[in-house]
């Protein structure tokens, strides 16, 4: 046989075999289906799917699709013929939601022993309300407790199962089931402050159906609610007039605090006072008024405060002037509920405040409480660590890993999963898998063990984010180059050298924006590593003399660095220097940090405590805990300074040069 021959026959049966498999643009197609909610499209995809490593998912989405209506049986069908799967689970936990949607609580009930992640909000709140008329209302306080957290932490305007399983739990009105008109109130409250109209209807819905007049009328214009009415008569009139308050607060809280101090609030009661003068210091501490301590002093019970309002009181008084005002600060912590007071910031802020204080027994409180949190993990451990006389240095490397254990982590089927889905580009899919498989699928999430392995094992695929989050995940062996790893080392260091930049500042600014996943975009346009914003990239360009740039090559990571610490460098120069403050000018634009600094000089750990985007002060306190690391991991091992990266923050000051107001 010629050899032209041989090689067409060669050639056909590739072309063959290639027929035979599906294809990952089969997987694709049907992913782009899947977003458009194209049904038809979906059910066309599916048999070609067969034998793909990522058939499950297509199998998902195409019944995910139309689950509203399938039937039990192909839902059945489905579970068992994934049977042990993220998919399966995945498909279990929308099938529960639906059943609760329809009432069908004999399925529900019986499906939901099964369901295997339990993270869900709304399916815990279903079942809460199935146990609750299950053991009829005499459930354990606890549960109720639960549902209160569940049901006030909601945020969305249109979630059905937590307000319905609040429905149960109040019953009759009486409180039977641990919860009573007044969380229906409270939960109005907290919908009208967060501008959740529908929300706030469906808890007034509960507490008093014959309010829902005043109440949309009060939506529509609190002034006018609140001039219009001499008296508060009863206890409807007054839960309307502290919604009224509350409304207006949101936009005017010099009219509210007046409007309550002068007219309402000899007429409220003492908690729902309380509660208001809380909103109007929450929301005067959020613009960094100097008033806010002043309104949180007005109320009378810490304990009618919620979390939220008591953080805000600790870091109003942590900015007070001439200095922090610390007995204040360690009434607000000691209000909290425990999960919140036990939180590493509060632990540290009331150590600090018990020194502050004074005395034998306070200081050694504090060090108790400071012990309890050091370490090199995050902002306020790595504080505390300090605060005992001690640098950050980084833990020993544990054992290296066996080749059982590596193999194990090459052999699972759902890691497996997802690293195909995310190299094929569908990395949100690829994401909760693997996050399923490592946190979910066995109570408890992997041990450590294999946690370090599954990491190892996205390291080597260069899938840095899930390198980085499933390591943070073990609490007793600490590997820290999957934790902080750096990749794009030589490009990193010498560009951040040639512009007068820390490599750790930059690598910690890295590590959060993206993960180092050089495809990234965020929701609002930002790209790439440093997850640059187009119009301020065209900006920093222009600056740097970057000659026929355009917004796409930022998907070229030496070109996303060079602009990324480029423009870096320059909201650093004008911000004098202040790592903290161009941190949050990174995140969130310079105007606002210029404007957040002014007001007395504060340590920049107070300072960024007091940061009024939730975002923005997360951001702040990871970037610097991480370049801290960074440092260390940079520098051979040698002990580093968070503190010595802080510094103070304040007014700029008249000597130095006026900020670029060019500055995007």
């Amino acid at each position: 046989m010629k050899l032209p021959r041989i090689l067409t026959l060669i050639a056909l049966a590739l072309a063959l075999q290639a027929q035979a498999q599906p294809r990952d643009d089969t997987i694709l197609d049907a992913y782009q289906a899947w977003k458009q909610g194209n049904k038809a499209r979906l059910a066309q995809l599916l048999p070609q799917a067969q034998g793909h490593p990522l058939e499950p998912w297509v199998a998902y989405w195409e019944l995910r699709a139309r689950l509203d209506t399938a039937s039990p049986q192909e839902v059945q069908d489905f579970l068992t013929r994934w049977a042990g799967t993220y998919v399966e689970d995945r498909m279990r936990n929308d099938w529960l939601l639906l059943l609760g949607q329809r009432r069908d609580w004999t399925t529900f009930t019986a499906e939901l022993p099964r369901y295997r992640m339990n993270d869900d909000r709304e399916v815990r709140c279903y079942a809460l309300a199935v146990q609750h008329v299950e053991q009829g209302g005499a459930e354990p306080p606890g549960l109720a407790d639960e549902l209160r957290r569940l049901w006030f932490a909601q945020r969305g305007d249109g979630e059905d199962a937590c307000s319905f399983a609040a429905s149960r739990f109040i019953g009759d009105g009486k409180g039977r089931g641990g919860l009573t008109t007044l969380d229906a109130w409270r939960k109005a409250r907290l919908a009208t402050e967060y501008n959740r109209p529908r929300a706030a209807q469906a808890a007034v819905q509960l507490a008093a159906p014959e309010a829902l007049p005043g109440l949309r009328e009060l939506i529509a214009s609190p002034v006018k609610f609140l001039t219009g009415r001499a008296t508060a008569r009863g206890p409807l009139r007054k839960e309307l007039v502290v919604l009224a308050l509350v409304r207006l607060a949101s936009g005017d809280i010099d009219n509210a605090a007046r409007l309550l101090d002068e007219k309402w609030g000899v007429q409220l009661t003492a908690e729902e006072r309380n509660w208001t003068w809380g909103v109007i210091a929450r929301q005067a501490a959020l613009k960094l008024s100097p008033d806010a301590p002043g309104y949180f002093a007005r109320v009378t019970r810490d304990e009618d405060l919620t979390d939220e309002m008591l953080a805000w009181k600790a870091r109003a008084a942590l900015r007070a002037s001439p200095g922090p005002d610390w007995p204040t600060v360690l009434k607000a912590i000691a209000a909290m509920d425990e999960p919140m007071r036990n939180e590493p910031a509060w632990v540290y802020w009331k150590a600090r405040a018990l020194q502050a204080r004074g005395g034998d027994e306070r200081r050694a409180q504090a060090q108790q409480l400071l012990q309890s949190i050091a370490s090199f993990r995050g902002f306020y451990e790595q504080l505390a660590l300090e605060d005992l006389g001690q640098k950050v240095v980084l833990p020993p490397a544990p054992a290296p890993l066996t080749d059982a254990e590596k193999a194990a982590a090459r052999a699972n089927p759902g890691l497996q999963r997802a690293l195909y889905a995310i190299a094929l580009g569908i990395r949100p899919e690829g994401v909760r898998e693997w996050n399923y498989t490592t946190n979910l699928h066995q109570p408890g999430g992997m041990a450590e063990r294999e946690l370090l392995a599954a990491a190892q094992l996205a390291c080597e695929r260069e899938v840095w984010d899930r390198c980085i989050n499933t390591s943070e995940r073990t609490r007793t062996e600490f590997d820290i180059a999957q934790r902080y790893p750096t990749p794009f080392r030589e490009q990193v260091v010498q560009r951040s050298r040639e512009i007068g930049l820390d490599p750790a500042y930059v690598y910690g600014l890295i590590r959060q924006e993206s993960r180092f996943v050089t495809d990234a975009r965020s929701g609002v346009g930002a790209h790439g590593l440093m997850q640059v914003m187009p119009a301020t990239a065209r900006w920093t360009a222009k600056k740097l003399g970057m000659a026929g740039f355009t917004p796409d090559q930022l998907g070229e990571q030496d070109t996303n660095i060079a602009i990324g610490t480029g423009y870096l460098k320059l909201v650093l120069d004008d911000f004098n220097g202040s790592m903290a403050l161009a941190a949050a000018a990174y995140n969130a634009g310079p105007n606002r940090p210029r404007a957040w600094r002014n007001g007395p000089v504060l340590d920049a750990a107070i300072w960024a405590e007091n940061v009024p985007f939730t975002e923005t002060r997360d951001y702040v306190k990871k970037v610097l805990a991480n370049t801290t690391v960074y440092a260390a991991v940079l520098n051979a091992g040698q002990p580093q300074s968070l503190r010595t990266r802080l510094g103070q923050v304040g007014p700029r000051e008249a000597a130095t040069p006026e900020p670029n107001r060019d500055l995007p």
